[in-house]
């Protein structure tokens, strides 16, 4: 009985590993700004408070964490700086797959 319940919770498939994540082919596409403020938009953040202060550090980091997660690479372009993203990425709290991706993609993340 105890092997039949590891065996299914085994399979089981969780959405986080299935959901397709998106990201530019190159850093150079990001062209968000470094300062002030940004606003997401309903596809990236559907929280209350849309605007985030990018001076604010833990505003960045909010922001940054749902452009990833949830934002197309037209979202991620016109939300994501580069320069911002390197600087704050180990401070990134992300789903492994959003990470191995960007990492596999950019080195320059991967030694941040």
């Amino acid at each position: 009985m105890v092997e039949k319940a590891h065996t299914a919770a085994s399979e089981r498939v969780f959405y986080r590993d299935i959901k397709p994540y998106d990201a530019p082919t190159e850093l150079a596409e990001l062209h968000g700004p470094s300062a002030g403020r940004v606003v997401l938009p309903l596809n990236v953040y559907w929280g209350p408070a849309h605007n985030f202060d990018l001076d604010n550090e833990s505003d960045v980091v909010e922001a940054y964490q749902a452009t990833l997660r949830e934002g197309r690479v037209e979202d991620q372009a016109m939300i994501l700086n580069p320069d911002l993203l390197v600087s704050i990425w180990p401070e990134l709290l992300l789903p492994v797959r959003v990470r191995m991706l960007w990492e596999d993609r950019f080195p320059a993340l991967a030694a941040a």
